[in-house]
């Protein structure tokens, strides 16, 4: 079976402070954080909440758990310069 490893997120240092990223191969996947950290980390919980949200629509009857089980739990962060 195919595992999802990597998501490639768009980082970008904002002026006020903190960075923000998007998902780009789930485009409403986005987030911002005071440190890439934290980003790291609220850019997983924004893709779980995307996963799970398609999951509903496409009317598939599996947990994020369960669907969690089957991915790695893995995110490749590459930043922009």
């Amino acid at each position: 079976m195919s595992r999802i490893s990597d998501y490639t997120i768009l980082v970008e240092k904002e002026d006020e402070g903190g960075y923000s990223g998007q998902c780009l191969e789930m485009p409403s996947a986005i987030s911002q954080g005071e440190t890439m950290d934290e980003l790291k980390q609220n850019m997983r919980e924004a893709i779980e909440l995307v996963l799970q949200d398609n999951l509903e629509k496409m009317e598939i009857n599996m947990t994020i758990d369960e669907f969690k089980e089957r991915i790695e739990e893995k995110i490749t962060m590459k930043v922009s310069v």
